[in-house]
């Protein structure tokens, strides 16, 4: 079982806010936040809704694999940041890619998204030999959602959106999902304001001040997530590699979940994997959730950086919090 990327395509907001930009309402400066992040700039979505990013990510990628979306049988949205409840971002890009004989749906797996959706993607395809193509949509609006008094939270994020058109294929792949739902503390969204008096309560060990946080504004407990990513990605790539017997030596690229540049040279310590081998574009995209990897993976491509043939890590860890990994041949 594997599969066979055919075309990425990607889509960021012309709207861009520099490090220096958030001195303006914050206290912070561009050193405190290059040192500890590695971000200098961030796309941030101004008109465009979440599904419009995602579009038009989906119709480079289309382009891009030069095939007739009527053959697209279905696409998979993964974003934590939709415009709406329902329809799902997937249904609306169906439309409006015209990938009318798809099925759609949305998959929330926050910044792991991306690699859960193409190992769903491989597992369909390889279960319905009638699917010719899946479109997979990275698409997040992560600046609708920060609380921009919080100078530890708003300055890591940015939005953006990338797409993959897939096939099967026997090229090499395996591939590993997980969740410590435990943690799932740590980072999180509300979706609605829960009365005290009502009987639906959050979990108790969700933060105590749940309450007096701003209305679907992201919380997050930056120690305890850092303390779980770098054990996440390296975690995530041992154990898709060791499915079939592939060494860090055997991997031409790392494309690991842009949120931090501390947390991915740990990772890549931890690896004892050199740092250039590790793709990195965090600097002028920000943290952009489930549209990272794709981002990172669609730049590298178009810039000549990742070659057919070459393999390629996929490391993500997000809310949830979840983690996972897929290794593939480009």
């Amino acid at each position: 079982m594997g599969i066979n990327i055919l075309g990425m395509g990607r889509y960021v907001p012309e709207q861009v806010l520099t490090n220096d930009d958030f001195t303006r309402f914050i206290e912070t400066n561009d050193e405190w936040i290059r040192t500890r992040t590695g971000i200098v700039s961030r796309p941030m979505a101004g008109w465009e809704p979440t599904w419009y990013m995602g579009k038009q990510a989906a119709l480079k990628a289309i382009e891009n694999a030069g095939i007739d979306p009527k053959d697209i049988g279905l696409v998979i949205s993964t974003t934590a940041t939709a415009d709406f409840h329902t329809p799902s971002m997937a249904s609306i890009i169906q439309n409006e890619t015209g990938a009318v004989n798809a099925g759609a749906f949305d998959l929330n797996a926050a910044c792991t998204g991306f690699v859960y959706a193409m190992d769903t993607a491989a597992k369909f395809l390889s279960t319905d030999r009638d699917m010719k193509y899946i479109l997979i949509v990275a698409n997040e609006s992560l600046s609708r959602f920060l609380d921009f008094t919080d100078r530890g939270s708003c300055i890591l994020f940015g939005d953006g959106a990338a797409a993959a058109v897939v096939e099967y294929s026997d090229k090499l792949y395996s591939s590993v999902l997980g969740s410590e739902g435990a943690g799932g503390k740590f980072l999180y969204a509300r979706s609605m304001q829960v009365a005290p008096e009502v009987a639906c309560q959050p979990p108790e060990d969700f933060s105590s001040d749940y309450e007096e946080l701003p209305l679907h504004k992201l919380h997050q407990d930056g120690k305890d997530v850092y303390k779980f990513a770098v054990q996440a990605l390296p975690r995530s790539f041992e154990l898709a590699a060791g499915k079939i017997g592939v060494t860090k030596d055997d991997i031409d690229w790392f494309i690991p979940h842009q949120a931090n540049i501390r947390i991915i040279e740990t990772a890549a310590k931890k690896l004892d994997a050199p740092m250039d081998k590790f793709i990195i574009t965090l600097d002028h995209y920000g943290n952009t959730s489930s549209a990272s990897i794709p981002l990172a993976l669609s730049e590298s491509i178009d810039k000549g950086i990742i070659k057919r043939g070459q393999k390629l890590a996929l490391i993500g860890f997000g809310a949830g919090l979840t983690y996972g990994g897929i290794i593939i041949e480009y």
